[in-house]
């Protein structure tokens, strides 16, 4: 069974670990309550622990699906909650699930995708038992601070990532792979920020709305945990925006560059066009034409195309067509 933590607490002190077939005690004493943690589990083995907790059916089917949105919904006097994780792999984000069943003496939290464990979290409030003292609700509020503090590497390597890209496109223009790249970064951005926006809703709920098993004096923690998801929805909104600006610099540059070479190809066109219309005009073969039986005539035909292409040259570069 994947079970990567079985735990029963006494006043935020660890009483013991629970076995995997260990029977749940109906009635617990004041102040004991189960912190199980699971990674993956298949429909058999959750469908095990639901019965030992008492767990709804409907929200045992959505911790099964792992791809549900963040929500917070009421099971009777249980609460249900989905928080959704991040993890950057090569360019690209991949988001995880992490269901969380709270009754008023057992957490039960059940991982799909995320490599980051709770153990961390895990520890640290072991080490500290007047906060683990809380219950249940507190737990919920340190791992849901744990994984939105797991935001912000991700948004940090995005961030460097684009502000490098923005430098460069001031000094070489983006291909078309890497403008593809960068669509799709926006678009991973996006997704991302959608995603967070639900979460922040999902804590906001926790902090202000009367639910089951979250008593009022853990609810400024979770206001803390909205605030930092509140931040990264920022920063996303800044790294969409960073984004779409390299996307319109690059558009802007690529049009100055066209123009400029444009404007190269226009002059030279006009400096060719004086020997090209005298010659052509010489090149006529009548035998009646100025010029035709001067000595001076060729020199001074010469003369006059590279006078005035010099002219020319000297004008277009003077206005920086050239």
């Amino acid at each position: 069974m994947p079970i990567m933590a079985a735990r029963l607490y006494n006043q935020g002190k660890l009483v013991r670990d629970i076995g995997p077939e260990e029977a749940i005690p109906d009635q617990c004493a004041e102040g004991d309550f189960f912190w199980l943690g699971l990674y993956e589990p298949t429909e058999a083995e959750l469908q095990g622990i639901a019965a030992r907790f008492g767990l709804h059916p409907l929200a045992v089917e959505d911790a099964l699906k792992a791809n549900q949105l963040p929500k917070a919904d009421v099971y009777g006097d249980q609460l249900f909650v989905i928080a959704r994780t991040a993890n950057l792999d090569a360019d690209t984000i991949q988001p995880g699930e992490t269901a969380f069943f709270l009754g008023r003496h057992f957490i039960v939290s059940v991982r799909h995708g995320s490599a980051r464990g709770h153990a961390e979290v895990r520890a640290r409030l072991e080490a500290s038992p007047t906060l683990l003292g809380h219950g249940p609700d507190y737990v919920l509020h340190a791992v849901l601070d744990f994984i939105v503090d797991g935001y912000f590497p991700v948004i940090d390597a995005i961030e460097d990532r684009m502000l490098l890209l923005e430098e460069s496109v001031m000094d070489t223009p983006l291909d078309a792979d890497e403008i593809r790249h960068l669509y799709a970064q926006r678009h991973e951005i996006i997704r991302f920020q959608r995603l967070a926006g639900l979460m922040k809703d999902v804590t906001w709920k926790l902090a202000t709305t009367p639910l089951p098993c979250i008593d009022d004096p853990v609810r400024p923690f979770f206001r803390d945990v909205w605030d930092h998801v509140q931040r990264a929805e920022f920063r996303l909104t800044g790294l969409r925006d960073i984004a779409a600006s390299v996307i319109e610099t690059n558009g802007l540059l690529e049009q100055q560059r066209q123009g400029v070479i444009t404007r190269q190809l226009a002059a030279w066109a006009a400096i060719l066009a004086v020997p090209t219309a005298i010659a052509g005009i010489y090149g006529m073969n009548f035998e009646h034409m100025p010029e035709l039986g001067w000595t001076f005539g060729y020199p001074f035909a010469l003369a006059l195309m590279g006078g005035i292409c010099g002219l020319l040259y000297w004008r277009f570069k003077s206005i920086g067509w050239l």
